[in-house]
């Protein structure tokens, strides 16, 4: 079975042809700047990488013109768009109603349209890539896999807020989670690795990149997570604050003067590390503007550090323990110095840290030591592969 995997922005495509009897990535690329006239796409196959002038007006121009590279005879790789058997969508947001990957009809895409207030930059793109996708290859089975489907396992104590249960009643207002496709990849694939049943498996997964999140896997399902209502709860991100004092949103917009949307976009574009550090965004840089002395560079390093380590020993009360921590994303995978301190202040926990293994970048190994009382584990995430694995599995059992 070969399975099409897309991920639609606002003003982007990621796509994906996954080979499942291999798992094998048989072409991937991004289409960019959907709308304009200077739109192109990247597309990267047999270890070539062909980047392509192409204006596309709207998605369905771009998912067109993403077809037919996969055709084209240049460098074609497959001879017929009927040998795509399905096509697996990333979405962000299902709200209560989708708890499992689904079967995208009319019921789902107004599912979608209901929780754009949830996920108005995300939701609106996910129904644009599901209508193109609808015109250009009508009749081709198509799976929605949402970011929010996996947390939704939390017992309600857990993803209610203590406002006034009318809120929750009259506008959903609850923890959702998002980065599930992540989470729910690399606690299955921690199970492959240590060839045990994930039932019997008590994980934290750290989802660290752009956007971060922490998540307890209590016998293979979520039950709890950093992330709440949208992704600006949790942990402090590179832009994104996290969890802070909610009274700072109000005194700053009567201090500032500032609209609801702009006091959100404050932060969510101008917070976290790069908000304490008043460095550019870019969380190398800033870490490595801490090690060279930059006082506010260290105290955003600390600051990041200490929360997830905080997130991580929060989730050993909700699982009554924890066998494993998981590192992953692009900070979790790449950032050696960001592991060690995380690792370190969790010392009192039994963990430990071998300082060689953990002297690597995006490899899949074991970084405690063998008598470490926590086995902590760096796992590359691999969503596309997890969409198209839950894609198979819904079209297989429709």
């Amino acid at each position: 079975m070969k399975i099409l995997v897309l991920n639609c922005g606002s003003s982007s495509l990621k796509y994906q042809l996954i080979n499942m009897e291999t798992d094998e990535v048989m072409a991937s690329g991004k289409y960019e700047r959907i709308g304009e006239k200077e739109a192109f796409i990247t597309h990267k196959v047999n270890g070539q990488k062909i980047v392509i002038e192409h204006t596309a007006m709207n998605h369905e121009e771009a998912v067109d013109f993403t077809l037919k590279q996969l055709v084209n005879p240049e460098y074609k790789v497959i001879d017929s768009l009927d040998e795509i058997n399905a096509i697996g969508h990333r979405l962000v947001h299902g709200g209560e109603k989708i708890s499992e990957s689904v079967v995208i009809d009319d019921n789902v895409i107004n599912v979608l349209k209901e929780c754009i207030d949830l996920a108005p930059l995300h939701n609106p793109a996910g129904i644009i890539g599901i209508e193109a996708c609808k015109k250009v290859m009508p009749g081709k089975p198509m799976v929605g896999v949402f970011d929010t489907a996996f947390h939704q396992t939390m017992p309600k104590e857990r993803y209610l807020y203590p406002i006034n249960y009318e809120y929750y009643e009259k506008y959903g207002i609850r923890k959702y989670g998002f980065h599930g496709t992540s989470h729910m990849y690399v606690s299955n694939r921690l199970a492959e690795i240590e060839n045990k049943d994930i039932k019997d498996m008590k994980i934290v997964t750290c989802h660290l990149g752009q956007g971060s999140s922490i998540c307890a896997v209590e016998g293979g399902k979520s039950v709890d997570t950093s992330m709440g209502l949208t992704p600006l709860a949790g942990i402090p991100m590179v832009t994104r604050s996290g969890d802070l004092d909610p009274s700072v949103v109000t005194f700053l917009m009567k201090k500032e003067n500032l609209t609801p949307e702009e006091i959100e976009n404050k932060l969510n574009k101008e917070s976290g590390v790069q908000g304490i550090s008043g460095l550019a965004p870019d969380f190398r840089e800033i870490e490595a503007e801490s090690v060279n002395g930059n006082e506010r560079a260290d105290i955003a390093m600390k600051s990041f550090k200490y929360a997830v380590a905080s997130f991580i020993a929060k989730y050993a009360v909700a699982m009554n323990g924890v066998d494993y921590i998981i590192f992953t994303g692009g900070i979790g995978e790449n950032q050696i110095n960001i592991r060690k301190g995380i690792c370190e202040k969790l010392e009192f926990m039994g963990v430990k840290l071998d300082v060689d293994a953990n002297n690597m970048r995006g490899e899949e190994k074991v970084i405690s030591t063998p008598d470490s009382k926590i086995k902590v584990y760096v796992v590359p995430t691999n969503e596309e592969l997890m969409i198209a694995r839950e894609t198979e599995k819904v079209i297989k059992n429709k």
